[in-house]
């Protein structure tokens, strides 16, 4: 099946998944496309014994509940866009199954998260990750923190490049959407090479070759970008070569951007940077939002 140019954003009835409406019905207005509003429910199973059919007045309620948090988030996308289009999805099971199962058709899911507690509500633990680990399009986490300010609104869009091939996935989209929100885009890669510490005589010795390493790895970044700035000439482009960390030097450079992109794996700097406590920090440190791209397969 043909993907369909929307934009989906899970709600769930939180602050957290009401943020990521308004930053999801920016990013269709500025794209020019549809948002569409999703959201499941399930049949607590304290309700009934097992074996047991519900009642359908049971159904009917939560069907009801379900619909009143889809129309909040309609209330709040339409009050800041009053002509964007508006569509809504409702999934009876696990929001997990709803938004892979989306994935595979759309351009991109939005999801909103807590800041300091990890990932809340409708998209906490286990529904998150999975979602943002295993999903057919980019996946857009907007914390509650994220909110779109004077200060960030025509901030830039910032990407970490590698030079694999999911990063180079990742810097199409973060040109889409720089492109889209008529701002400039800033390239990050770093480098930190141990080996090249080490076997040099003390750290002293290191930085005096990083004048050299940083040429080198301009020239690297400059060739990774050449095609997509071809591409996308309105787009003025920032390069930042940072000899540090990637979620450091991503949350950096990521201060007042409007969106954070990143590839979920790569050689070297961002390589499984969705795993275990790199992914964490950078989910709930990132001071804007963060954009997943996976690799076409596995």
């Amino acid at each position: 099946m043909a993907k369909e140019d929307i934009v989906v954003v899970a709600v769930d009835g939180s602050e957290a998944s009401l943020n990521a409406v308004r930053w999801a019905a920016n990013t269709a207005t500025k794209r020019g496309i549809p948002l569409r509003i999703a959201s499941s429910y399930t049949m607590p199973q304290f309700l009934y014994a097992e074996g047991m059919v519900p009642p359908k007045e049971l159904y009917d309620d939560l069907q009801y509940e379900t619909l009143e948090k889809i129309e909040e988030a309609r209330a709040i996308a339409h009050e800041s866009f009053p002509d964007l289009k508006i569509g809504h999805t409702v999934a009876e099971g696990s929001p997990i199954d709803m938004l892979l199962e989306m994935s595979h058709d759309v351009t991109m899911i939005v999801m909103g998260s807590r800041g300091m507690g990890g990932l809340s509500g409708m998209v906490m633990g286990s529904v998150s990750a999975s979602v943002v680990s295993h999903a057919a399009c980019p996946v857009v986490v907007v914390r509650d923190d994220n909110a779109v300010n004077e200060a960030n609104k025509y901030g830039p869009v910032v990407v970490g490049v590698d030079g694999s091939e999911v990063s180079q996935k990742a810097t199409e989209y973060a040109f889409q959407e720089a492109s889209a929100r008529s701002s400039e885009l800033v390239a990050v890669h770093t480098w930190m090479d141990m080996q090249v510490q080490a076997s040099l005589a003390g750290l002293s010795a290191a930085q005096a070759e990083w004048a050299d390493v940083e040429k080198e790895q301009g020239e690297l970044l400059a060739e990774r970008l050449s095609s997509f700035q071809e591409k996308y000439p309105d787009v003025p482009v920032k390069k930042v070569i940072a000899r540090d960390r990637p979620v450091r030097a991503l949350s950096d450079n990521s201060e007042g951007a409007q969106l954070l992109v990143v590839g979920s794996h790569g050689r070297g700097g961002f390589k499984g940077m969705l795993l275990g406590s790199t992914s964490r920090a950078l989910l709930q440190s990132a001071p804007c939002p963060m954009m997943v791209v996976r690799p076409d397969s596995e």
